[in-house]
């Protein structure tokens, strides 16, 4: 049984990590302007390609991810699979609300992906290929992300994964609600499409 110390040691060290701002750094480094005054203003991938600077944007979404894979490898190794749960939470909401950023993140994609690829990477894989066809079909990305999300979720808990399961489920409920903004334009038809300013 894991010290009662562990889920909390865990939960902190995958927020510091979370939190870490890869666009805003990497763009800052690059030199370019504060990235918080672009487009949507968000410190994700996205925002980092409105910069024009495609090698920064792939950089950031892989760093993204990567921050929450090895928070939870990390966690897992040292404590256990259960207790590595509490260090994925804390690095989605670490990346959702950086304290070094007066608690404004991103959205959480890419660090979903990265906490699927080391907890279940075949839900990764689903996720991907999801998001991969609902934005060859309707060219929407934020609606790709959102109707992934569910079927991951969907597919966790169907692979007898129910504590994943659980877990996903809340942090799908908090990127839906980062992304409210997005549903908004979804509804009302004004969403910016892949490959469209």
């Amino acid at each position: 049984m894991a010290h009662p110390f562990y889920p909390a040691a865990a939960f902190i060290f995958g927020y510091l990590l979370g939190s870490i701002p890869f666009g805003l750094v990497l763009t800052r480094l690059a030199g370019t302007q504060d990235l918080r005054t672009i487009g949507s203003g968000n410190i994700g991938a996205t925002n980092v390609l409105r910069t024009g600077r495609k090698g920064l944007a792939a950089a950031t979404l892989i760093l993204d991810a990567l921050k929450g894979t090895v928070a939870v490898l990390i966690a897992a190794h040292f404590c256990g699979r259960e207790v590595a749960l509490f260090a994925a939470l804390g690095a989605f909401l670490g990346h959702l609300f950086p304290v070094w950023l007066k608690f404004q993140g991103g959205k959480g994609v890419a660090t979903f992906i990265g906490l699927l690829i080391a907890l279940v990477w075949q839900a990764a894989l689903v996720f991907c290929l999801v998001w991969l066809a609902v934005a060859l079909i309707t060219r929407y990305s934020s609606l790709a992300a959102l109707v992934a999300s569910l079927v991951t979720i969907a597919f966790l808990w169907f692979g007898k994964y129910p504590h994943e399961a659980e877990l996903f489920a809340l942090l799908t409920v908090l990127m839906w609600a980062k992304h409210h903004a997005n549903i908004r334009r979804l509804v009302a038809g004004t969403e910016g499409k892949i490959g469209r300013p």
